[in-house]
């Protein structure tokens, strides 16, 4: 599941401030959290009362394991105001105005197409297959539910940025509702002036250094072993 938040990004100052929404895997970040306890523990206690080299493997493996582990879970979100789509994935930043994004797909996983052709992974807006097999069943239960009367409705136009027809389902995966958001968004945002600009991608150098470090020493220090 998905959770959206709200803060304030770069001002305009020729009209009112535009505000994000943020959504972020709250199992995501549980998990990551759990996983970087575990991490200490282990690391701290091959520290302390490691002997011989231990300690210097235990301090390796901290500085490789902790941030990709906080890459992988808790730094993933994604911003969405009336101007843009920002992508914090694990190894990157991508920065997409509305005015790029040619559609936004929801398979085994959630991305968004740019206008050349690029696709973007959501890593914070993960897809739960188990959440649409139950939402699933429960649309065939209302369907069966509501009787017979033969009236069938007219199915909705679709949409270029990936918007199914309208139903009238009793539940949605949380996910695939952030996705019909961001779908919103993209529409209603797409030829304004102000949601135009070039998709820039930055690498997350302050994952990518301190983890690349931890594996050289551990590598030399397994190597030397």
């Amino acid at each position: 599941m998905t959770t959206p938040d709200h803060q304030s990004p770069h001002s305009d100052a020729s009209r009112p401030e535009a505000r994000d929404r943020i959504y972020r895997s709250p199992a995501g970040i549980a998990g990551g959290i759990l996983l970087l306890i575990i991490a200490g523990w282990l690391g701290i206690d091959g520290l302390i009362s490691g002997t011989g080299r231990t300690p210097w493997l235990a301090l390796a493996a901290l500085i490789l394991v902790v941030p990709l582990v906080t890459a992988f879970t808790l730094r993933p979100a994604v911003y969405a105001n009336e101007d843009r789509l920002r992508i914090r994935n694990p190894l990157r930043v991508i920065v997409l105005p509305w005015g790029k994004v040619a559609s936004l797909r929801s398979h085994y996983s959630n991305e968004v197409v740019d206008t050349s052709g690029k696709k973007f992974q959501l890593w914070a807006v993960p897809v739960s297959l188990r959440a649409r097999k139950k939402a699933a069943k429960q649309q065939a239960r209302g369907t069966a539910g509501r009787g017979g009367d033969g009236r069938t409705s007219s199915p909705a136009r679709p949409s270029p940025f990936g918007r199914g027809a309208a139903t009238d389902a009793p539940t949605r995966p949380q996910t695939d509702q952030v996705m019909d958001d961001l779908r919103t968004l993209a529409e209603a945002r797409a030829t304004e002036e102000s949601a135009q600009g070039e998709v820039t991608v930055r690498w997350a150098y302050e994952v990518i250094g301190p983890a690349l470090a931890g594996a050289v020493v551990l590598a030399i220090l397994l190597a030397t072993g």
